[in-house]
């Protein structure tokens, strides 16, 4: 966890839980599921797979 300025913090993704991809007019979007810290899989979130690899590489490693 990184503390910002403004006394916020900024959450580190544990893992992904599944993929899927979204038609959106004419191209296809990659969807990861992330799943965060302090939160169940129920709260996971849906996020744009190229934006989690470029914040989170890590995460894609094998």
């Amino acid at each position: 966890m990184r503390i910002i300025e403004n006394l916020s913090h900024e959450e580190q993704p544990v893992e992904i839980l599944a993929r899927k991809a979204k038609k959106l007019r004419s191209r296809e979007i990659s969807l990861v599921k992330v799943l965060w810290p302090n939160h169940g899989v129920k709260e996971a979130t849906w996020e744009r797979e190229e934006d989690m690899q470029a914040l989170y590489p890590e995460l894609f490693e094998d």
